[in-house]
């Protein structure tokens, strides 16, 4: 198996962190993005390369079985070497080059397995926060047994389910080494877009409470498993049945996943529904899971066990039937229709408990940090829900962009019970047309500048009663910016180019510029404001003013070539196989 260009660079990432730091590093890759092909080439350089040995330790034994089965086909001459440690796969083997194990099976038993020189932990977020934890347990027996042994962990989400970052200082896991987006993985073509909806029957959840930085189990429970609420959202999830494939949802609680499987079945008797939780038998969760990549069973609901370690890439509707507090959390439930499909076009993520709003953009997610002085308690959300048009914009807006509504000065609008877009990649981007009905332009300084800096020219767009959109042009700046003031210009006057502001806005005054008709609009989701992507002009005047009308000076820049630096990461094989790194 060949390694993508960033599964290489992190390989190399974490070689440079273990020859040049003593500390602990973390790889960062996005569900989906393929960890596991990063843990088989570490596994076969150590082993292969520099005669080491290797201990991965995963929580749930579907990471451990995809684990053996990826180094198995990346390096095949492994799999005489390699042993597993797991009472849930029932095996118990402790002489192999590589022991995969599951950390509830080891983690009193280091000293028994002898020593390593490399412990690789998968999803990593999932490390305690406390010292007493099962994997500072292994950790500190097996520095006993070798004081040089290295800790490696991956994850798709460098923070805690509940709180706090897995990175610091006095963790066990302690620098980034490496780490990749989800929104330049999705451009490049590696996971699949997702799209989203902010349900037609989304509950209101500020009447929750927090214990431990999640919202308290009972209280969500009674909040969604009410029959109203139930009966919106089947209604709701059902009428995407005929354009949807594979639904995985994402229940409250047993009862509520119960109620909720219970009228599915009575709407849909046709279609496989399955139910799975922490008291379903190995058996039938291994059945159910199997038939659901095969696409036998068309409605999955689970609580609280498929949000991670479970991979099942023909996943093309997640409909979240639970509110969640924890970003990391949140991440790894929309973080199951990342995955590529043949004939999947991207994945819709049905939100009926406000998480989109609360958390933002999925790969734009930050710690939740508790506020010293502030009770714990979080910021203001950041985004807000147009009660006119429904658009999902930014929390920073008081003016909605797509229709104008103006918000409230105190309070945010509130959900009015029909369907909205809610964007959950930062990025997603969609466009809006306007006709414009007048336009203004006027000098603008920044606020707070130093002197001497170039001044700006801000262009207004009136398209309707008291609705503006803005945008600024530089004909005084350099570069890029210069650069744009001279493609616009251009588009919409015969007049040569002027290099100030006061000279553009004399010439705006005389008639040398066309009047704009329409603009476009770009609305990127996660970035606060829009941008005027385009103008459609009228006819460009025949005009040019006469020779020294106000003594100035105009001047054209050439267009200006704007270049991508390319980054090329150092290749695994360059290595000095004899410069071990641990």
């Amino acid at each position: 198996m060949e390694l993508r260009y960033y599964q290489n660079d992190a390989c190399v990432a974490v070689y440079e962190h273990l020859r040049t730091r003593n500390d602990h590093p973390c790889v960062v890759i996005p569900t989906g993005g393929g960890k596991t092909p990063v843990i088989a080439t570490l596994c076969r350089d150590a082993v292969l390369r520099w005669h080491g040995r290797v201990m991965i330790l995963a929580h749930v034994k579907e990471l451990l079985e995809q684990a053996l089965d990826k180094i198995t086909v990346m390096a095949p001459e492994l799999m005489n070497r390699i042993g597993v440690y797991s009472a849930g796969l029932k095996s118990k083997d402790r002489d192999g080059d590589i022991i995969i194990a599951g950390i509830q099976s080891v983690y009193t038993k280091a000293c028994d397995l002898g020593a390593f020189d490399l412990i690789i932990i998968d999803e990593a977020h999932l490390i305690p926060p406390d010292g007493e934890g099962m994997y500072r347990s292994f950790l500190n027996d097996a520095q006993v047994v070798n004081p040089r042994v290295k800790l490696i962990g991956l994850t798709a989400t460098p923070y805690r389910m509940k709180s706090g970052e897995i990175c610091a200082g006095d963790n066990l896991l302690n620098h980034i080494c490496y780490e990749i987006g989800v929104k330049e993985l999705i451009a490049q073509g590696f996971l699949s877009p997702l799209v989203s909806k902010a349900a037609r029957s989304e509950v209101n959840t500020d009447g929750l409470h927090l214990r431990g930085g999640e919202f308290i189990d009972a209280e969500v429970e009674s909040l969604m498993d009410d029959d109203s609420v139930i009966r919106n959202a089947v209604a709701e999830i059902l009428s995407y049945a005929n354009e949807r494939d594979s639904f995985l949802l994402f229940c409250s609680s047993v009862q509520h996943m119960t109620n909720v499987a219970a009228l599915l079945r009575a709407a849909d008797p046709v279609s496989r529904i399955e139910c799975v939780n922490a008291k379903t038998s190995d058996s039938d969760r291994a059945e159910y899971l199997e038939s659901f990549k095969l696409k036998k069973i068309k409605y999955l609901l689970n609580v609280n066990v498929l949000t991670t370690g479970f991979d099942a890439p023909n996943v093309d509707c997640v409909p979240l039937l639970r509110p969640t507090n924890s970003p990391g959390l949140y991440y790894q439930m929309v973080g199951r229709g990342f995955r590529l499909y043949p004939g999947k076009k991207n994945c819709l993520v049905l939100d009926f408990g406000g998480n989109i709003m609360r958390h933002g953009p999925v790969d734009m997610l930050e710690a939740q940090r508790r506020i010293k002085g502030n009770g714990g308690k979080q910021g203001p959300p950041p985004a807000r829900k147009c009660p006119e048009c429904l658009s999902v914009i930014h929390a920073a807006y008081q003016i909605c962009p797509d229709c104008g509504y103006e918000f409230p000065k105190n309070g945010i609008a509130p959900h009015d019970g029909r369907a909205s877009s809610a964007g959950i990649i930062s990025g997603e981007t969609s466009y809006t047309e306007y006709e414009v009905k007048d336009v203004f332009y006027s000098p603008h300084f920044k606020r707070g500048a130093e002197p001497g800096t170039p001044k700006t020219m801000r262009i207004e767009y009136m398209t309707g009663f008291n609705r503006y959109i803005s945008e600024w042009v530089c004909p005084e700046h350099t570069g890029y910016a210069r650069n744009k003031f001279v493609k616009w210009w251009q588009q919409c006057s015969k007049a040569p180019v002027p290099d100030n502001v006061d000279t553009a806005l004399k010439l705006i005054e005389s008639g040398a510029v066309a009047a704009v008709l329409k603009i476009k609009v770009q609305t990127v989701s996660g970035e606060k404001y829009d941008r005027v992507a385009s103008c459609e002009f009228g006819p460009v005047p025949d005009y040019c003013p006469e020779p020294g009308w106000n003594d100035c000076e105009y001047a054209t820049t050439p267009n200006l070539v704007i270049q991508t630096p390319v980054i090329v990461g150092n290749n695994i094989a360059d290595w000095d196989t004899d410069d071990i790194p641990f």
